[in-house]
């Protein structure tokens, strides 16, 4: 299961208790006010889904649900200071969690992957594909688990613009068009987007290349606001955290030759319209 996400036995629980507790106290406020679910939907402004969602604590509720939930059950406050007791990554394995804690607060992260798009670049509806294509199969509630901590990763690329974020990209993931035409055509557009982010670069590495530093597999390379380089490398159940300066020094030297060897940031754009043109 691709960057950390988990929703088997083994891995983290498809809810966690500090979003049992926050729905229950969200359902406890609106039962006092004498509020259905709908009417507590109508008035924040979220789906009946959504509520529900929350008050079962499977679901990470948005900041403005908080904000407009806390007024119309009360305007105490109460929601507020227990949203400050969320855990935000849901959903997360135990062998991603401190590389997770790493990159929400990385100064450059560089991402190569030839598995599947990068959980930072992917759609709702890609990535609820490949939590679908799970073995074992995943039950609703692990599925939605895992989007809930996948969303909440990739508000990074939004929320720190100051942040340097490259992607190196096999041009198969697109072509094999997991999901579907439709989902792949979403993705590319979703990708190309992004691509015009100033603190985003996105090359595809192209089909066909004589030399390919990058056979060894997917790679991930960050540094710290301290200037300390940490790697990450992912197999099926497992991951490691790298930070032994010698072998970072190797996966940096793989990835800048790979910069060389993938598609410029122009060429890569004008590949991606145009495997969207011909879908």
């Amino acid at each position: 299961m691709t960057e950390g996400t988990r929703g088997k036995t083994g891995g983290e629980p498809e809810s966690s208790a500090s979003l049992r507790t926050f729905g229950a106290v969200v359902q406890a406020l609106r039962e006092h006010m004498g509020m259905s679910r709908r009417e507590l939907a109508l008035a924040v402004r979220f789906s009946e889904h959504t509520v529900a969602s929350v008050e079962l604590g499977r679901r990470m509720p948005d900041p403005e649900f908080v904000d407009r939930a806390d007024v119309v059950l009360g305007n105490t406050g109460a929601l507020k200071k227990a949203a400050e007791f969320l855990n935000r990554q849901p959903g997360l394995a135990a062998w991603f969690r401190r590389w997770a804690h790493l990159e929400a607060k990385a100064i450059s992260l560089y991402t190569y992957e030839c598995r599947m798009l990068p959980g930072l670049l992917q759609t709702e509806a890609y990535a609820r594909q490949l939590f679908v294509d799970e073995l074992p199969p995943l039950t609703d509630e692990q599925i939605e688990a895992n989007w809930i901590a996948r969303a909440k990763r990739q508000e990074l690329l939004r929320e720190r613009p100051n942040t340097a974020f490259g992607f190196i990209l096999e041009e198969h993931l697109f072509r094999r068009c997991t999901g579907g035409i439709d989902i792949t055509r979403d993705l590319i557009d979703h990708v190309l987007r992004i691509a015009q982010w100033r603190n985003v670069e996105i090359q595809v590495m192209p089909l066909v290349r004589k030399s390919h530093a990058g056979l060894h597999g997917p790679l991930q390379l960050l540094e710290t606001p301290e200037n300390k380089w940490f790697a990450y490398t992912e197999a099926p159940e497992s991951g490691q955290l790298i930070s032994d300066a010698k072998v970072i020094s190797v996966l940096q030297q793989r990835y800048a030759r790979m910069r060389g060897q993938a598609l410029r940031l122009d060429d890569s754009v004008s590949l991606l319209e145009r495997m969207r043109g011909e879908l």
